[in-house]
């Protein structure tokens, strides 16, 4: 046993004992007698030697789907088949927000053995807003699976990734999830296929992508089929089928591992202790601990001169392993590199030329951000100026390749943000509120671009899932959004409708509010990024007025009660507010001035009129995302650190 694995299985132990990761005092074939060893899947890692050469013990593969398609789900599937001891559901899913939401919000990989293989595997965010957390991972991996809902078919960011992966070259293994529903049939599958196929083929897709692999699969009873059950569980359920798939149809990554060392930096993040954490797969060549290396940055710029690489390790099932050395074709992280940031290569010194990171979609919104200067400032928060909120919008964008950060022209202290969508933007708000930061966000706004002298605008593809009653509300408030319908047509469940519109996402800023209040909480929506395409002009009317504070204090129930007829109240009763705070939606255009904290004036006179109990409805509530798309021009939010 070489040294790099015998230091890979102890560190491991180490780390994980004290976890959900059992150990194992066994003599395997291959391992020293006594050694306390993680099970399976640590025990067929082989990239894990120092001595590792070529790349064919190596497979390289990333999940790619929908949003809430069972990515997540599937991943814990694949790491309980390998022997992984998991201590709940949806373990790639690390971050706080990614667990209250129940969404993926940045890609991460981990790798697990099987067969004698060392499986690196990715998975990645499903929703339009983090598509360039795939685009990125796509560059580190030589296969997909493709996962699809066997009820809902593909849709819209079903078709965003795997044009993704179809561009890189990759051939992406078909796997229709939740076949174990009581609505799937076997005609409802072949329809699926048969728009997968038609999927392929319009995104242009060649004749080997075109002759794809399909398994049948329920991530959440843990088996895959190569041939579908409808009603029933195949004998031995597992999931074996679709790991042997991985290694029949996804090929050895390239690379000569005695070719100089060169790696693609993909994630990167902030040990407290170990300082910058770069991750990536290894293009060509070996690197060991104490080697030395430099940073090539991908846009040219100096690379901060020679370093030495302090640690490697690389993430196996639910732990990490520390390794001596790594060769190409494995996906590894390492310390060292302080200078490498996203897109950028780390190489032996002697490296001449960056590799390509690939092409990034640009951002489609855009926002600015600054100090809090409302009255109410100062009062939460622990960082306030406008160089901590720059240096936190720094840092952000050095590990997400879809965010960009300029500063404003004679803006002062304000940074402008340009990001994917609405929810990538408020994500970044709740995390930086959540460290104490206070500051003020400016309405979202359109990136536009201008090509051959005319104004192009980003335009997103729309897929509402509605009852039927709700088709023409849902189809009058796109319309006045400039949205236009391409396809109307009923689905499986009795009584529902999917309709496919292209809207502008100026029009869509603040609609998934709205889309919920028109459909009283029945309907689905998805959205996911399209084009750039002419711009289609102004709206048409598609914002209320606003209730504006004309004075400061705390609300009474008094003066909300006479409020209440003119429209939607934002705030509660005895909540602050300040002049010019606005405070609720109102019923006819334009602003109206309204005094929210006037107080009943007393007398000595008893009438029947004056004791009369008032009763108000529920303030509205927002999210972050629900405040971004609510504020119009000239208005800002301003966010507090606790409140």
């Amino acid at each position: 046993m070489s040294n790099g694995l015998f230091r890979g299985l102890h560190t491991s132990c180490s780390l994980l004992c004290a976890g959900s990761v059992r150990t194992l005092h066994a003599v395997t074939p291959g391992c020293v007698a006594g050694l306390p060893l993680l099970l399976q899947p640590f025990t067929n890692l082989r990239s894990f030697s120092s001595a590792a050469s070529g790349t064919e013990h190596l497979r390289d593969f990333a999940i790619i789907a929908h949003v809430d398609h069972g990515k997540t789900t599937l991943m814990d599937r694949l790491l309980s088949q390998t022997g992984n001891t998991l201590a709940g559901d949806r373990v790639m899913d690390s971050n706080a927000l990614e667990k209250e939401r129940g969404i993926t919000i940045s890609s991460k990989y981990t790798s697990f053995g099987y067969k004698g293989f060392t499986i690196n595997a990715v998975d990645t965010p499903g929703h339009a807003d983090f598509g360039g957390e795939v685009e990125r991972i796509l560059g580190m991996v030589d296969g997909a699976l493709l996962l699809v809902d066997a009820n809902e078919g593909p849709l819209s960011q079903t078709k965003f990734v795997l044009e993704k992966a179809l561009k890189r070259g990759l051939k992406p293994v078909v796997v229709l999830n939740k076949v174990d529903r009581p609505s799937v049939t076997e005609q409802q599958c072949n329809e699926v296929q048969s728009n997968l196929f038609d999927l392929f083929a319009h995104l242009g897709a060649t004749d080997d992508q075109l002759d794809f692999t399909t398994l049948y699969a329920s991530a959440r009873e843990g088996w895959a089929s190569k041939e579908l059950c409808v009603g029933q569980t195949p004998e031995n359920p597992s999931m074996a089928p679709l790991l042997d798939a991985i290694l029949e149809h996804v090929p050895p990554p390239p690379g000569d591992p005695q070719g100089r060392f060169a790696m693609l930096v993909t994630m990167t993040e902030r040990d407290s202790f170990l300082g910058r954490v770069a991750t990536g797969r290894i293009a060509s060549g070996q690197v060991k601990v104490g080697d030395k290396i430099k940073v090539l940055r991908h846009s040219g710029a100096a690379g901060g001169g020679d370093s030495k690489v302090t640690k490697i390790f690389k993430r196996s099932g639910v732990g990490k392993l520390e390794l001596d050395s790594a060769s190409a074709g494995d996906v590894i992280s390492m310390t060292g590199a302080a200078a490498a940031g996203i897109a950028d290569t780390i190489g032996a010194v002697d490296l001449a030329a960056a590799l390509s990171p690939g092409p990034i979609e640009p951002p489609t919104l855009s926002m600015i951000f600054g100090p809090n200067d409302s009255p109410l400032a100062g009062r939460e928060g622990a960082h306030l100026t406008g160089s901590k909120i720059g240096e936190r919008l720094n840092a952000e964008a050095e590990t997400s390749v879809s965010l960009r950060v300029l500063p404003v022209d004679g803006g002062g202290e304000s940074f402008e943000v340009q990001a994917r969508g609405e929810l990538q933007l408020g994500l970044l708000i709740e995390n930086m509120r959540r460290e104490g930061y206070e500051l003020s966000v400016s309405p979202p706004v359109v990136v536009y671009r201008m090509v051959n002298g005319q104004r192009m605008e980003p335009l997103e593809e729309v897929v509402c899932e509605i009852e039927d009653e709700f088709s023409g509300p849902i189809i009058d408030a796109l319309s006045l959004r400039r949205g236009e319908l391409l396809e109307m047509k009923p689905i499986e469940v009795e009584g529902k409708q999917r309709l496919t519109f292209v809207a502008p996402s100026r029009g869509l800023i603040g609609f998934r509010s709205l889309f919920a209040t028109l459909t009283r909480g029945s309907g689905m929506l998805h959205r996911a990024f399209q084009s750039y395409g002419h711009y289609k002009g102004p709206l048409d009317k598609v914002r209320k007025g606003v209730l504006i504070s004309m004075a400061g204090g705390k609300t009474t129930t008094h003066a909300l009660g006479l409020l209440e007829p003119r429209g939607v109240l934002f705030t509660g009763i005895q909540q602050e507010v300040y002049n010019g705070m606005i405070i609720g939606e109102c019923s006819r255009d334009g602003e109206m001035e309204v005094n929210p904290v006037r107080e009943k004036k007393l007398t000595n006179v008893r009438n029947t009129g004056s004791e009369e109990k008032v009763s108000l409805s529920p303030a509205r509530v927002f999210t972050l995302e629900d405040a971004i798309g609510t504020i119009s021009s000239g208005a800002c939010t301003p966010v507090l650190a606790s409140s």
